[in-house]
């Protein structure tokens, strides 16, 4: 509201982007009480506007007389002419397409953006990581705001019944979402069932603007205890009074809308409940288990921030260049094309880029990451990767070693081994060196021009030099131990023996060396 005030000041128009009538209407109430004493005038767009006005609402905002216009979809209609928007403001972002945004962005070229989420999508949240999109977190939460506390677990009438009651005791009221319009009378008798003495009430997207607005208002009036609805309910509804949340059929809800319909109770200083339950009889996909177990994990205010993590890790981050707003990038890897964008963020902004530095594929045979049981935050994970992968001097992966591990602890050894890859790829990277791997016993370097004197003294060890196609194979003993030369350990005379079969004749000690790892 202040970024849109002063784009006010400025003599500016603002349009904001509600992805619900019901919060338009809300946002509308806000605004117009805010600004109608600046003589700012604020107008709404949705279903629950006549025609009449909303014909006189448009004129206004192509003349410049209206200077906020908060609306629905219904904005980004053709017949939505602003005389100078300055600002766009999307609420609940996470409940937009990427043509509706792009619409947005083609209306004017100079007009200045401001996306709000709890959730972003996993789309939007890559864009933020990687610089496209500047973001900020809000992390403190309203003067005595307490976390809702969570529940998961199969349907059960008798827990239905007890959180209801306990609710209505505290002359609280109760959100009961069932997401199928088909089926939403079976679930006001499952209600009726376990609470008789609660007054019901049903809301979803089917309804006509005037009974969903009428019970909306009987609602927050007070006059209906529970309300049964689809998740119509989960986009910016602000009702202090409602203090309970049942989910009957979580287990079909994405995980953004799970924690976006828990943010509509808990709005006051009343400690509040959710419930998420699943039916029974029906096995839950494994997306689904990952889905409840995050909002089962992430119960603290401010964990919108973890959810979305979550979320990207679960459905990948879609393509910033279409229309995807998740899912893996199948054509260009994801590490290359994060490098490749941020190549691309840092050509736009005027920085200088880095002199490019050859790609180093790494095939050794262990393993490198980060256990979930060592470092358990997503986001930490995330970042730890990112600063690994980033790094180009070996001090660098050094103190974020001795970070990590002042942290949390020491390293495991597939944790050891991640930073001792880094330290492999810089060194590579300094060699010119395309390919670092184990194949027979033999660490083999591609792309190394190693010089003939130099050439000479690896061969005395044992190592073999391609110098047409730029390729050292220098042998390997898992465990070995090497001599004051450098060279790999071997049994006393081994060296004097080895020249006995230098023509490779079978001789009675063959096996013997070989074991010895004396022949080639």
């Amino acid at each position: 509201m202040r970024a849109a005030f002063k784009c006010c000041q400025d003599v500016k128009q603002v349009m904001v982007l509600c992805p619900t009538t019901i919060l338009a209407e809300q946002h509308y109430e806000t605004f117009f009480s805010r600004f109608a004493p600046f003589d700012l005038k604020v107008a709404v767009l949705s279903r629950f506007v006549t025609p009449a006005q909303q014909r006189k609402t448009l004129e206004g905002f192509a003349d410049g007389s209206v200077n906020v216009l908060i609306g629905t979809h219904r904005l980004l209609s053709a017949d939505v002419n602003p005389y100078d928007l300055g600002l766009v403001i999307i609420d609940e972002e996470q409940r937009f397409g990427v043509q509706h945004k792009e619409q947005l962005k083609n209306m004017r070229e100079q007009v200045d953006v401001l996306t709000l989420s709890a959730t972003p999508i996993p789309r939007t949240m890559q864009m933020a990581m990687s610089g496209v999109r500047d973001m900020s977190l809000i992390m403190t939460p309203p003067p005595g705001r307490l976390a809702v506390k969570v529940t998961v677990g199969e349907w059960d009438p008798d827990v239905v019944s007890d959180a209801i009651r306990a609710e209505l005791a505290r002359k609280g009221q109760v959100y009961y979402v069932s997401n199928r319009v088909t089926t939403i009378d079976d679930a006001v008798a499952r209600v009726l069932e376990a609470a008789p003495e609660a007054r019901v009430g049903v809301a979803h997207g089917q309804m006509s603007a005037r009974e969903v607005e009428d019970v909306m208002l009987r609602f927050s009036e007070h006059e209906i205890d529970v309300l049964v609805a689809t998740t119509i309910i989960e986009s910016g509804i602000d009702n202090p009074h409602t203090n309970t949340l049942i989910i009957e059929d979580s287990q079909r809800l994405g995980l953004a809308q799970l924690y976006q319909l828990k943010g509509r109770v808990g709005r006051g200083r009343i400690q509040a409940y959710a419930y998420f339950m699943f039916p029974g009889e029906a096995p839950l996909t494994p997306e689904a288990t990952d889905r409840l177990t995050a909002i089962n994990e992430y119960q603290d205010l401010g964990s919108g921030m973890k959810i979305a993590m979550r979320d990207l890790e679960i459905r990948g981050a879609g393509s910033l260049v279409g229309a995807e707003q998740h899912g893996n990038l199948s054509s260009v890897g994801f590490d290359l094309f994060t490098q490749m964008l941020g190549e691309a963020v840092a050509e736009a902004r005027g920085e200088a880029t880095e002199i490019e530095v050859p790609e180093v594929t790494i095939n050794l045979s262990a393993d490198f990451f980060l256990a979930e049981e060592y470092i358990p935050e997503v986001d930490r994970r995330v970042l730890c990767y990112r600063r690994l992968a980033a790094a180009t001097e070996l001090a660098d992966v050094d103190g974020l070693q001795r970070e990590t591990e002042e942290g949390f602890g020491a390293l495991p050894l597939a944790g050891r081994n991640l930073f001792d890859r880094a330290r492999v790829r810089i060194r590579a990277q300094r060699l010119g060196c395309t390919s670092v791997s184990l194949v027979n016993g033999r660490i083999v370097y591609l792309g190394v021009d190693v010089p003939r004197q130099v050439a000479l003294k690896l061969k005395g060890r044992g190592a073999l030099n391609y110098p047409k196609t730029h390729k050292l194979a220098y042998p390997f003993r898992k465990g070995g131990r090497a001599d004051h030369a450098g060279r790999p350990w071997r049994a006393r005379g081994a060296w004097r023996r080895r020249r006995v079969v230098r023509g490779r004749r079978v001789t009675p000690g063959f096996a013997r060396l070989r074991r010895l790892g004396c022949w080639p």
